[in-house]
């Protein structure tokens, strides 16, 4: 794959959003939010409550992002302007944000239209991975360098969101159209199973100990349980609705679950695989992310441009932080 990267030569500008400065990136962390309608990256101060700043991409939009591991930058892969599998512009570029500067200091060329989506960084080698669709892959860069460095095939078009074990030996990717997920080995960079889950499936996530593989039936109101061990679907878990995004308490007792068409989250407790919880959350809520210390949860509300900040003592909805619009991926900046 040829590749290209083009550093910025007049550093783009930040929004802000009251008086926020590249100091206020504090020791408690940052919650990131792509905000799919104005093509933008929003840094939220979750103790504040409040987005403090947008960063704008530069050109179509990123759904996803992801911080490096010292917090310092953020990197949203440039999707295009459609949704998966639908008609439109296929994006080919990734953006670094410097979260400090609060601007975008590199962009990495794909060289085509790739539909580069979910973005992960592999948890022992630094490695940024992200799913490039329209190459039915895996594609992996060097963040030092910004450079592509490899690609792990995925055998199914649509591989739209990746999840990766604790031990970064293991990727597994959802593929929208042909309802399967494929089973990767990250090291040898070789696809070693697709699992057949549904008619259509979305978005992906793991259990903290790495034994199940959870994604969502888009056809009817339940979530896939896959075994690890076996690569195969071991149960399913009944939903109040559709399924979309989910993740893990880092204690590894509940998978938190938003249900889009019923502007509810589920709370599903992982030791009978039954929905223990449901709260209602503002229109559409798309991806859930649970900070590392475990205390909240939050989730992004499409429709309604905020983000919902759940308690994971009380199961409850504590305080709605405005976003941009059409907030969508979420990720976890450290302050350390």
């Amino acid at each position: 794959m040829k590749t290209k990267m083009i550093f910025a030569t007049v550093l783009t500008g930040f929004i802000a959003v009251g008086a926020a400065n590249a100091d206020e990136l504090s020791a408690h962390g940052l919650l990131l939010v792509a905000n799919k309608g104005d093509h933008t990256l929003g840094l939220i101060d979750p103790a504040a409550g409040k987005m403090i700043a947008t960063v704008p991409e530069d050109g179509m939009t990123g759904h996803e992002v992801v911080a490096s591991p010292d917090g310092k930058r953020a990197f949203v892969p440039i999707y295009g302007n459609a949704g998966v599998g639908r008609p439109g512009t296929d994006g080919q570029l990734i953006r670094e944000i410097d979260l400090a500067r609060r601007t975008v200091v590199a962009t990495l060329d794909l060289g085509k239209g790739l539909r580069p989506h979910c973005a992960v960084i592999g948890p022992k080698n630094g490695l940024l991975y992200v799913t490039t669709e329209i190459e039915n892959c895996v594609t992996v860069i060097d963040p030092q360098t910004f450079q592509v460095i490899g690609t792990v095939p995925t055998g199914r078009p649509e591989s739209h969101m990746l999840a990766i074990t604790r031990d970064g030996q293991r990727g597994y990717t959802a593929n929208v159209a042909s309802g399967t997920v494929s089973v990767l080995d990250l090291d040898a960079k070789k696809l070693l199973a697709v699992i057949s889950v549904c008619k259509t499936t979305q978005r992906i996530s793991l259990s903290v100990d790495d034994r199940w593989v959870f994604t969502s039936d888009q056809n009817q109101s339940r979530l896939a349980v896959i075994d690890t061990r076996t690569n195969g679907v071991s149960q399913w878990i009944d939903l109040p609705g559709t399924g979309y995004g989910s993740a893990p308490t880092p204690d590894g007792r509940w998978l938190v679950i938003a249900i889009p068409r019923a502007n509810q989250v589920a709370v599903i407790d992982l030791a009978t695989m039954k929905v223990a919880h449901t709260l209602d959350v503002p229109r559409t809520p798309q991806e859930v992310l649970v900070r590392p210390d475990g205390a909240e949860a939050y989730v992004s509300c499409d429709a309604s441009k905020q983000i919902a900040v759940m308690d994971t003592k009380t199961w409850m909805v504590k305080k709605l932080i405005d976003a941009g619009p059409g907030a969508d991926g979420l990720a976890w900046a450290s302050g350390k």
